[in-house]
């Protein structure tokens, strides 16, 4: 997760499809495709959270369509994606990792890159990740915030297509391997491209054809660390937003009783 959310520009040409997985280096390899395509890329986890308020609520529309599968909820999904990502030159995370065969319908000629990682070590990742989400007070303290208020339906509609897809609500090493599975089967052979962050830039130059940069280290961004920070982040806001809301509350109530 990067720690800034990413701003379209308008005419820039749509070139990559990240099929990694959370957790697998998206937010290095994003930071990389900005550099490479020199566009801003669409990162999920970054997005959603850190990004404007409506982003999380129109994406979670896209799920519900998706999840629905009918042919006019297909269409809308189309729709409402290919606006989202008008002005980007990629998209990273979740959900895009999972909407692969429609990013493909969209953009036929665009490269579909899967960030890979060891399966034990990317289990042991995700469960640090789904404590942060399923924290029993988030709600509560997200309410008060435009966008943030409905991370957690946001979160359980990312599960429901995890169930659909791979046949698990809580992630595993079989769950990586059964995605890497599935991207063989969905993607040409030769549209797909498999790539470790700890390579650097050689593969994924080769991959998108273009020159290593010069003088400029691969980005490594550690998302395991930004991921507490955003929540407490967002906890803090929700936190503040209630101190008024209480605030104003008793002093309604003082002046209401005083009267």
């Amino acid at each position: 997760m990067g720690q800034n959310a990413s701003l379209p520009h308008p005419g820039t040409r749509f070139q990559v499809i990240g099929a990694g997985l959370p957790r697998t280096g998206t937010a290095s390899l994003s930071k990389a495709l900005e550099i490479l395509l020199e566009g801003p890329i669409w990162h999920g986890g970054t997005q959603t959270t850190l990004g404007p308020p409506a982003q999380i609520k129109v994406w979670a529309r896209i799920l519900k369509h998706w999840l629905a599968g009918t042919g006019p909820d297909h269409s809308a999904a189309l729709k409402l994606m290919e606006r989202e990502l008008d002005g980007y030159a990629a998209i990273t995370d979740a959900p895009g990792g999972q909407l692969v065969p429609e990013l493909m319908e969209l953009y036929p000629n665009a490269k579909v890159i899967c960030t890979i990682r060891d399966p034990v070590k990317w289990e042991k990742s995700l469960d640090h990740v789904r404590g942060v989400t399923l924290m029993w007070f988030i709600q509560g303290v997200l309410l008060p915030l435009p966008g943030m208020r409905h991370f957690i339906g946001y979160i359980t509609l990312l599960r429901d297509q995890w169930v659909k897809i791979y046949g698990e609500a809580i992630p595993t090493r079989q769950t990586y391997l059964r995605h890497v599975s599935w991207l063989k089967e969905v993607v040409p052979e030769d549209r797909l491209v498999f790539f470790d962050v700890r390579d650097g830039w050689e593969p994924l130059c080769k991959a998108l054809g273009k020159e290593i940069p010069k003088d400029q280290p691969f980005p490594h961004v550690n998302d395991g660390d930004a991921i507490p920070e955003v929540a407490n982040y967002h906890i803090r806001r929700g936190l503040a937003r209630w101190a008024v809301i209480v605030a104003l509350g008793a002093a309604i109530v003082a002046y209401v009783v005083s009267r």
